[in-house]
């Protein structure tokens, strides 16, 4: 197989395996002490919105799936020797909560309701059965308690499992602010939603 149809195949794998809805219940449930329950859904957006393959996320606890923590929008890039993933957030977040469970919200997303997260794009290799992420460099910058921290992301993404650790650590001193104190999110996928997509 030529090296080109081998990243094809990687790109598309990678995509495929996103689109779906996790959930850490059996982390929660076995250590309730130190991780709550939360869904990750990352929903395929039309083809035309970027011309090309891109997602709305939200992240949610179990007990409020209507209001969610996080919410944003990707667009994969193949590099070739890497998936980039730019994200962007939305400008008005509220208006599209919910979205990734229902379509007639996430219709109404569109390029206007969304601007670009600089320096916070995510870069993807793969390695045998796992995808491994981490965010570019260390500009993604993020106010928290009062101070300007960087943030630190890393991704495994398996076809049926999301493990992910977000950190912050102050600008200057390196100090970590913010971030889990008991090692990375484990998700499961509950939900596909890969037939969402066109080549899965």
């Amino acid at each position: 197989m030529a090296s080109s149809e081998l990243q094809k195949n990687d790109f598309m794998t990678l995509a495929c395996w996103m689109a779906g809805e996790f959930s850490n219940a059996k982390q929660a449930n076995a250590q309730p002490q130190s991780y709550a329950h939360i869904h990750v859904f990352f929903r395929p957006l039309p083809f035309e919105f970027f011309d090309g393959i891109g997602f709305y996320s939200e992240q949610v606890y179990d007990y409020d799936l209507w209001a969610p923590y996080r919410q944003g929008v990707h667009r994969l890039v193949d590099r070739g020797d890497s998936i980039y993933i730019e994200n962007y957030g939305l400008i008005d977040p509220i208006l599209y909560a919910g979205a990734a469970r229902e379509p007639s919200i996430l219709k109404t997303i569109n390029s206007s309701s969304i601007e670009r997260r600089l320096n916070c794009s995510m870069i993807f290799e793969r390695k045998g059965k796992e995808f491994l992420g981490r965010v570019e460099g260390n500009q993604c910058l993020i106010p928290k308690e009062g101070r300007l921290t960087f943030l630190v992301s890393e991704v495994v993404l398996t076809e049926s499992t999301w493990d992910s650790l977000d950190q912050g650590f102050d600008i200057d001193t390196q100090e970590k602010v913010w971030g889990s104190g008991h090692g990375a999110l484990r998700f499961d996928k509950r939900q596909d939603f890969s037939h969402e997509l066109n080549g899965c």
